[in-house]
Protein backbone atom coordinates (compact mmCIF):
# COMPACT_ATOMS: atom_id res chain seq x y z
CA UNK A 1 0.00 0.00 0.00
CA UNK A 2 1.74 3.17 -1.47
CA UNK A 3 1.76 6.35 0.90
CA UNK A 4 -1.14 8.10 -1.07
CA UNK A 5 -3.61 5.06 -0.51
CA UNK A 6 -2.80 5.34 2.90
CA UNK A 7 -3.89 9.00 3.19
CA UNK A 8 -6.93 8.54 0.94
CA UNK A 9 -7.75 5.43 3.50
CA UNK A 10 -6.98 7.75 6.88
CA UNK A 11 -9.43 10.40 5.50
CA UNK A 12 -12.01 8.37 4.18
CA UNK A 13 -12.00 6.43 7.68
CA UNK A 14 -11.99 9.82 8.94
CA UNK A 15 -15.03 10.87 6.93
CA UNK A 16 -17.02 7.73 7.81
CA UNK A 17 -16.66 8.11 10.87
CA UNK A 18 -18.19 12.06 10.59
CA UNK A 19 -20.59 11.22 8.54
CA UNK A 20 -21.61 8.15 10.81
CA UNK A 21 -21.88 10.12 14.02
CA UNK A 22 -23.88 13.44 12.48
CA UNK A 23 -26.41 10.70 10.85
CA UNK A 24 -27.28 9.44 14.02
CA UNK A 25 -27.77 12.66 15.77
CA UNK A 26 -29.97 14.30 13.20
CA UNK A 27 -32.24 10.87 13.52
CA UNK A 28 -32.02 10.79 17.08
CA UNK A 29 -32.83 14.92 16.65
CA UNK A 30 -35.29 14.59 13.68
CA UNK A 31 -37.69 16.70 15.12
CA UNK A 32 -35.11 19.64 16.50
CA UNK A 33 -33.48 20.00 13.06
CA UNK A 34 -33.59 24.03 13.66
CA UNK A 35 -35.56 26.72 11.68
CA UNK A 36 -32.85 28.34 9.71
CA UNK A 37 -33.84 28.39 6.16
CA UNK A 38 -32.34 25.76 3.96
CA UNK A 39 -32.08 27.86 0.54
CA UNK A 40 -30.19 30.13 2.53
CA UNK A 41 -28.33 27.69 3.66
CA UNK A 42 -27.83 26.14 0.14
CA UNK A 43 -26.89 29.38 -1.27
CA UNK A 44 -24.16 30.25 1.40
CA UNK A 45 -22.70 26.43 0.85
CA UNK A 46 -22.19 26.79 -2.53
CA UNK A 47 -20.90 30.61 -2.77
CA UNK A 48 -18.30 30.09 0.11
CA UNK A 49 -17.28 26.42 -0.76
CA UNK A 50 -16.63 27.74 -4.89
CA UNK A 51 -14.11 29.81 -3.24
CA UNK A 52 -12.77 28.01 -0.65
CA UNK A 53 -12.35 25.43 -3.67
CA UNK A 54 -9.87 28.25 -5.14
CA UNK A 55 -7.99 28.90 -2.25
CA UNK A 56 -9.35 31.68 -0.53
CA UNK A 57 -11.22 29.51 2.35
CA UNK A 58 -14.63 29.25 3.71
CA UNK A 59 -14.87 30.05 7.56
CA UNK A 60 -14.84 34.02 7.18
CA UNK A 61 -17.09 34.39 4.15
CA UNK A 62 -19.72 31.77 5.67
CA UNK A 63 -19.95 34.35 8.78
CA UNK A 64 -19.79 36.93 6.93
CA UNK A 65 -22.81 35.99 4.81
CA UNK A 66 -24.66 34.28 7.88
CA UNK A 67 -24.52 37.80 9.97
CA UNK A 68 -25.54 39.49 7.09
CA UNK A 69 -29.05 36.82 6.27
CA UNK A 70 -29.41 36.86 9.89
CA UNK A 71 -29.13 32.88 9.14
CA UNK A 72 -28.34 31.36 12.96
CA UNK A 73 -30.61 33.19 15.71
CA UNK A 74 -27.85 32.19 18.20
CA UNK A 75 -23.76 33.50 17.70
CA UNK A 76 -23.29 30.41 19.80
CA UNK A 77 -23.74 28.09 16.69
CA UNK A 78 -21.67 29.69 14.46
CA UNK A 79 -18.39 27.65 15.55
CA UNK A 80 -20.24 24.21 15.39
CA UNK A 81 -21.62 24.98 12.45
CA UNK A 82 -18.82 26.34 10.13
CA UNK A 83 -16.78 23.09 11.23
CA UNK A 84 -20.06 20.58 10.62
CA UNK A 85 -21.44 22.23 7.44
CA UNK A 86 -18.08 22.57 5.86
CA UNK A 87 -16.55 19.04 6.63
CA UNK A 88 -17.84 17.03 3.70
CA UNK A 89 -16.97 19.85 1.26
CA UNK A 90 -13.54 20.20 2.19
CA UNK A 91 -13.14 16.16 2.08
CA UNK A 92 -14.65 16.35 -1.50
CA UNK A 93 -11.80 19.29 -2.52
CA UNK A 94 -9.30 16.48 -0.74
CA UNK A 95 -10.09 13.52 -3.04
CA UNK A 96 -11.37 15.32 -6.41
CA UNK A 97 -7.53 16.67 -6.01
CA UNK A 98 -5.30 14.23 -4.39
CA UNK A 99 -6.72 11.49 -7.49
CA UNK A 100 -6.71 14.63 -9.71
CA UNK A 101 -3.52 16.17 -9.21
CA UNK A 102 0.31 14.19 -9.39
CA UNK A 103 2.26 15.00 -5.90
CA UNK A 104 5.12 12.68 -4.76
CA UNK A 105 4.09 10.76 -1.93
CA UNK A 106 6.62 11.24 0.48
CA UNK A 107 5.94 15.05 0.26
CA UNK A 108 2.54 15.02 0.41
CA UNK A 109 1.79 12.76 3.21
CA UNK A 110 4.64 14.05 4.85
CA UNK A 111 3.40 17.51 4.63
CA UNK A 112 -0.63 16.50 5.95
CA UNK A 113 0.65 14.90 8.95
CA UNK A 114 2.81 17.91 9.98
CA UNK A 115 -0.15 19.83 9.53
CA UNK A 116 -2.59 17.49 11.47
CA UNK A 117 0.18 16.81 14.31
CA UNK A 118 0.97 20.99 14.71
CA UNK A 119 -3.00 21.61 15.10
CA UNK A 120 -3.32 18.54 18.05
CA UNK A 121 0.10 19.27 19.40
CA UNK A 122 1.28 22.16 18.08
CA UNK A 123 -1.94 24.30 19.26
CA UNK A 124 -0.97 24.39 23.23
CA UNK A 125 2.10 26.66 22.09
CA UNK A 126 0.64 28.85 19.90
CA UNK A 127 -2.75 29.65 21.51
CA UNK A 128 -0.40 31.75 24.09
CA UNK A 129 1.10 34.02 21.56
CA UNK A 130 -0.69 37.28 21.62
CA UNK A 131 -3.12 36.67 18.40
CA UNK A 132 -2.73 40.32 17.04
CA UNK A 133 1.19 40.10 16.86
CA UNK A 134 0.53 36.62 15.29
CA UNK A 135 -1.76 38.37 12.61
CA UNK A 136 0.05 41.43 11.95
CA UNK A 137 3.46 39.28 11.37
CA UNK A 138 1.58 36.66 8.71
CA UNK A 139 -0.21 39.72 7.21
CA UNK A 140 3.45 41.13 6.52
CA UNK A 141 4.75 37.62 5.43
CA UNK A 142 1.99 37.22 2.80
CA UNK A 143 2.24 40.54 1.17
CA UNK A 144 6.47 40.08 1.23
CA UNK A 145 5.44 36.99 -0.86
CA UNK A 146 3.03 38.26 -2.85
CA UNK A 147 5.38 40.95 -4.15
CA UNK A 148 7.83 37.95 -4.50
CA UNK A 149 5.01 36.23 -6.74
CA UNK A 150 4.50 39.12 -8.58
CA UNK A 151 8.00 39.60 -9.12
CA UNK A 152 8.66 35.95 -10.53
CA UNK A 153 5.53 36.23 -12.95
CA UNK A 154 7.38 38.99 -14.71
CA UNK A 155 10.70 37.48 -14.86
CA UNK A 156 12.30 39.85 -12.06
CA UNK A 157 13.73 37.40 -10.17
CA UNK A 158 15.55 34.45 -11.90
CA UNK A 159 13.75 31.11 -11.22
CA UNK A 160 11.28 31.84 -9.07
CA UNK A 161 7.90 31.38 -10.51
CA UNK A 162 9.31 28.74 -13.14
CA UNK A 163 8.82 25.64 -10.32
CA UNK A 164 7.40 22.32 -12.18
CA UNK A 165 8.38 19.73 -9.21
CA UNK A 166 5.52 17.86 -7.66
CA UNK A 167 7.89 16.55 -4.82
CA UNK A 168 10.41 18.05 -2.61
CA UNK A 169 13.87 16.21 -1.32
CA UNK A 170 16.28 17.49 1.38
CA UNK A 171 16.12 20.31 3.40
CA UNK A 172 13.03 21.90 1.46
CA UNK A 173 11.43 18.79 2.29
CA UNK A 174 12.36 19.35 5.82
CA UNK A 175 11.41 22.85 5.45
CA UNK A 176 7.81 22.08 4.31
CA UNK A 177 7.18 20.02 6.61
CA UNK A 178 7.68 22.30 9.61
CA UNK A 179 6.13 25.24 7.57
CA UNK A 180 3.45 22.82 7.47
CA UNK A 181 2.93 21.92 10.95
CA UNK A 182 3.28 25.82 12.15
CA UNK A 183 0.68 26.89 9.78
CA UNK A 184 -1.54 23.33 11.31
CA UNK A 185 -0.81 25.12 14.66
CA UNK A 186 -1.43 28.73 13.61
CA UNK A 187 -5.25 27.23 12.60
CA UNK A 188 -5.67 26.77 16.09
CA UNK A 189 -5.08 30.18 16.39
CA UNK A 190 -7.68 31.65 13.96
CA UNK A 191 -4.93 31.87 11.06
CA UNK A 192 -6.23 29.92 7.66
CA UNK A 193 -3.94 27.25 6.13
CA UNK A 194 -4.34 27.90 3.03
CA UNK A 195 -2.86 31.47 1.19
CA UNK A 196 -0.03 30.56 3.26
CA UNK A 197 0.55 26.98 2.33
CA UNK A 198 0.37 28.37 -1.60
CA UNK A 199 3.16 30.93 -0.88
CA UNK A 200 5.14 28.17 0.66
CA UNK A 201 4.41 25.35 -2.20
CA UNK A 202 5.35 28.23 -4.41
CA UNK A 203 8.69 29.71 -2.94
CA UNK A 204 9.87 25.89 -2.82
CA UNK A 205 9.46 25.31 -6.44
CA UNK A 206 7.15 22.89 -6.50
CA UNK A 207 4.27 23.07 -9.61
CA UNK A 208 1.60 26.22 -7.86
CA UNK A 209 -1.28 23.09 -8.51
CA UNK A 210 0.54 20.75 -6.03
CA UNK A 211 -0.75 23.38 -3.38
CA UNK A 212 -4.18 22.29 -3.75
CA UNK A 213 -4.37 18.41 -2.71
CA UNK A 214 -1.76 19.28 0.09
CA UNK A 215 -3.78 22.27 1.67
CA UNK A 216 -7.40 20.25 1.47
CA UNK A 217 -6.45 16.86 2.60
CA UNK A 218 -4.24 18.80 5.78
CA UNK A 219 -7.69 20.84 6.01
CA UNK A 220 -9.97 18.14 5.66
CA UNK A 221 -7.99 15.89 8.06
CA UNK A 222 -8.02 18.30 11.29
CA UNK A 223 -12.29 18.75 10.10
CA UNK A 224 -13.02 15.11 9.94
CA UNK A 225 -10.92 14.99 13.75
CA UNK A 226 -11.99 17.91 14.98
CA UNK A 227 -15.90 18.74 14.07
CA UNK A 228 -17.31 15.38 15.87
CA UNK A 229 -17.13 17.30 18.93
CA UNK A 230 -19.64 19.92 17.72
CA UNK A 231 -21.39 17.48 17.19
CA UNK A 232 -21.59 15.51 20.40
CA UNK A 233 -22.36 18.91 22.60
CA UNK A 234 -25.32 19.62 19.83
CA UNK A 235 -23.57 23.28 19.31
CA UNK A 236 -24.65 23.61 15.86
CA UNK A 237 -27.54 23.92 13.37
CA UNK A 238 -28.88 20.51 11.52
CA UNK A 239 -30.72 21.84 8.58
CA UNK A 240 -28.74 24.60 8.20
CA UNK A 241 -25.32 22.58 8.42
CA UNK A 242 -27.23 19.96 5.79
CA UNK A 243 -28.27 22.68 3.53
CA UNK A 244 -24.79 24.71 3.24
CA UNK A 245 -22.95 20.95 2.77
CA UNK A 246 -25.25 19.91 0.06
CA UNK A 247 -24.82 23.54 -1.54
CA UNK A 248 -20.96 23.21 -0.76
CA UNK A 249 -20.56 19.83 -2.65
CA UNK A 250 -21.78 21.42 -5.82
CA UNK A 251 -19.54 24.48 -5.20
CA UNK A 252 -16.82 22.69 -4.47
CA UNK A 253 -17.26 20.58 -7.86
CA UNK A 254 -17.72 23.75 -10.31
CA UNK A 255 -15.14 25.21 -8.97
CA UNK A 256 -12.63 22.11 -9.40
CA UNK A 257 -13.80 21.91 -13.06
CA UNK A 258 -12.19 25.33 -13.60
CA UNK A 259 -9.13 25.22 -11.31
CA UNK A 260 -7.85 22.08 -12.99
CA UNK A 261 -8.27 23.31 -16.50
CA UNK A 262 -6.45 26.76 -15.81
CA UNK A 263 -2.84 27.23 -17.43
CA UNK A 264 -0.41 27.26 -14.61
CA UNK A 265 0.71 31.42 -15.26
CA UNK A 266 -3.32 32.39 -14.59
CA UNK A 267 -3.01 30.07 -11.41
CA UNK A 268 -0.53 31.66 -10.02
CA UNK A 269 -1.96 35.11 -10.81
CA UNK A 270 -4.88 33.55 -8.81
CA UNK A 271 -2.98 32.12 -6.24
CA UNK A 272 -1.07 35.89 -6.02
CA UNK A 273 -4.78 37.33 -5.11
CA UNK A 274 -5.51 34.84 -2.51
CA UNK A 275 -2.30 35.54 -1.11
CA UNK A 276 -2.78 39.30 -1.10
CA UNK A 277 -6.95 38.78 0.12
CA UNK A 278 -5.44 37.19 3.44
CA UNK A 279 -2.29 39.13 3.82
CA UNK A 280 -4.86 42.21 4.18
CA UNK A 281 -7.83 40.62 6.07
CA UNK A 282 -4.70 39.44 8.55
CA UNK A 283 -3.73 42.67 9.27
CA UNK A 284 -7.03 44.84 9.68
CA UNK A 285 -7.91 42.30 11.98
CA UNK A 286 -4.72 42.13 13.71
CA UNK A 287 -4.56 46.32 13.85
CA UNK A 288 -7.80 46.33 14.94
CA UNK A 289 -7.44 44.29 17.73
CA UNK A 290 -4.40 46.31 18.79
CA UNK A 291 -6.23 49.65 18.59
CA UNK A 292 -9.26 47.91 20.74
CA UNK A 293 -6.55 46.73 23.07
Amino acid sequence: MNLLTILLVSLGAGGAYFVALWAIDIIKNKNNLGKENPIIGFIIGFVTDFFDTLGIGSFAPTTMLMQVTRFLKNDKLIPGTLNVSHTIPVLTEAFIFLAAVEVEGVTLFSMVIAAIIGAIIGARFVNKLPEKQIQIIMGICLLVTAGLMIAGQFGLIAGLGTGTAIGLTGVKLVIGVVVNFVLGALMMAGVGLYAPCMATVYMLGLNPLVAFPIMMASCAGLMAIGSPEFIKAGNYTRIGSLAITVGGILGVYVAATFVKKMDLKVLTWVIIVVVIFTAISMLRKGLKNKVEV
